[in-house]
């Protein structure tokens, strides 16, 4: 994960692209209209915001006030050789630590690491218990040969961690077919749901053959299932798609994906927490309480754009209707599944946390 910073033009310090709001845009889509102006990126915009900060800003006529700044996620798709500040700012790829770093504001840095918090990171790399108290009663030897006797866990951590990976890989793909329509897209997308489907293969398998599971057998399989609809509908979203010969995409559908796209984010944060869900129960919570109001917010841009589709072509052209409602479909179906996903996890929390 890496954060695309610039500098500012009077001072040079690094900050991200940012703009007063303009009148009858909304406010996601005028961030990503400073984000081309100021950096040179355009890509999917996420119509929620992340986050805000606060920061005080030098008016031309003296005044020194403070400025509250909605931060919409972009997922940066292409860099323009040439863009209309480029003259006037530096851009540079950071790293989330160096860009938490770099930047001046501590609410904005906190966002940045929201990205990928470093304290988490300790949750995947944790030793088993057993191989502590090996090395606290100094017997390892004789509990390594303890240890082979005892019923396989199998190893659903790195499985669930891996299906979020082909999840976050396909719903990017889908972004990128919604911005460009370019048919390359769609078959990453079918490939990406083959490795899904070979992953929780894998996971049933591992179910019925383990003796001791981290969780209840049932959790398992509803988690993974549910993680497996969200790229099963992305599949279906694509051949939709393909079907129908669709090349131009209507701005309700873009933040839709755009929409997916964080959904798929924040899944993949949250499964390497699993490993230690009594240290990591509230951020868990955090993730998902997110996950529930994307996918609220996902309705409201859904009703919008059917009654959209509707005006435009209801009356003179019925099937580019039935078309564009095909699609809302497909898209409404994932982020419901990203929804169940997030109510998987919070059963396991409370049953575990």
């Amino acid at each position: 994960m890496r954060v695309l910073l610039v500098t500012s033009r009077e001072n040079k310090r690094w900050v991200i692209p940012k703009g007063n709001p303009t009148p009858g845009v909304m406010p996601h889509a005028a961030a990503a209209m400073e984000a081309e102006e100021e950096a040179g990126v355009r890509g999917l915009v996420c119509p929620m915001p992340l986050g805000s900060f606060r920061y005080r800003k030098k008016r031309r006529n003296g005044a020194s006030l403070m400025i509250d700044v909605d931060v919409f996620p972009l997922a940066v798709s292409h860099e323009l050789p040439a863009w209309k500040e480029q003259a006037q700012r530096e851009r540079r790829w950071f790293n989330l630590a160096d860009a938490a770093t770099a930047v001046d504001e501590p609410d904005l840095s906190d966002l940045i690491r929201s990205f990928g918090p470093s304290e988490f990171k300790a949750a995947t790399q944790r030793s088993g218990i057993l191989n502590a108290v090996a090395q606290k009663s100094k017997v390892s030897h004789m509990f390594a040969w303890f240890q082979r006797l005892l019923p396989k866990t199998g190893n659903f951590f790195g499985m669930f961690e891996a299906h979020a990976v082909t999840v976050v890989a396909a719903a990017d793909a889908m972004s990128r077919l919604l911005q460009d329509g370019n048919a390359d897209h769609i078959r990453e997308v079918i490939e990406r749901e083959h490795d899904a489907d070979e992953i929780i293969r894998e996971v049933l398998r591992t179910v019925r053959e383990t003796f001791l599971t981290p969780f209840d057998r049932g959790a398992i399989t509803s988690l993974i299932g549910s993680m497996d609809d969200a790229i099963d509908e992305m599949q279906a979203a694509v051949q939709a798609i393909d079907l129908y010969e669709v090349t131009t995409f209507e701005p309700e559908m873009k933040d839709m994906a755009a929409i997916i796209v964080d959904a798929a984010r924040l899944t993949a944060e949250a499964m390497p927490l699993l490993r230690n869900v009594a240290q990591n129960g509230a951020r868990l919570h955090e993730l998902t309480e997110r996950l529930v109001r994307m996918e609220s917010h996902a309705d409201d841009i859904h009703t919008a754009g059917v009654k959209r589709a509707f005006k435009e072509h209801g009356a003179s052209d019925t099937l580019d209707f039935i078309v564009a409602r095909e699609i809302y479909k497909h898209l409404e179906r994932i982020v419901d599944a990203f929804e169940d996903v997030a109510n998987e996890i919070d059963g396991i929390v409370i049953d575990h946390a």
